[in-house]
């Protein structure tokens, strides 16, 4: 389920896969993430709860998508932590996409501290039917 780089769009599927299941963010810290595609995309889901929406950015360059991320400590500065389990900071998550991926269309949303992404494929990685027509092929001309 790898849309992220390799040759051909299978190998694509496995490397986004082997992404998710072994990229971490920054601190050692892993941005939980799902993916699936259909015929028509690919969807990247993140977990980010907490995250206020104006700290998340998402960029493409060169087929690598680059998530980054905030969230402050909630502990005032002036207070003694007690018990400090979840993560702050900044967080990064990169994936390297395949260039069977229109970039350029893709869309996201972020509600209830999940951030959607979708990338449709683009129009040479779409399978494509040729129409037969009857007769003989007709012959190129110099």
């Amino acid at each position: 389920m790898d849309m992220l780089a390799r040759t051909g769009l299978l190998g694509d599927l496995d490397r986004l896969t082997h992404q998710l299941e072994n990229g971490a963010a920054s601190a050692g810290t892993l941005i939980p993430a799902d993916a699936w595609r259909d015929g028509e995309a690919l969807y990247l889901q993140f977990d980010l709860p907490g995250m206020d929406r104006s700290t998340i950015e998402l960029t493409t360059e060169r087929q690598t998508l680059t998530l980054t991320a905030e969230r402050p400590s909630p502990i005032p500065a002036d207070a003694r932590p007690v018990l400090t389990e979840r993560p702050t900071g900044r967080f990064t998550r990169r994936l390297a996409l395949s260039d069977a991926l229109d970039t350029a269309a893709a869309e996201a949303a972020y509600d209830n501290g999940v951030l959607t992404l979708r990338i449709p494929l683009a129009a040479h990685a779409k399978p494509r039917k040729i129409a037969i027509s009857g007769g003989v092929p007709k012959q190129l001309t110099a």
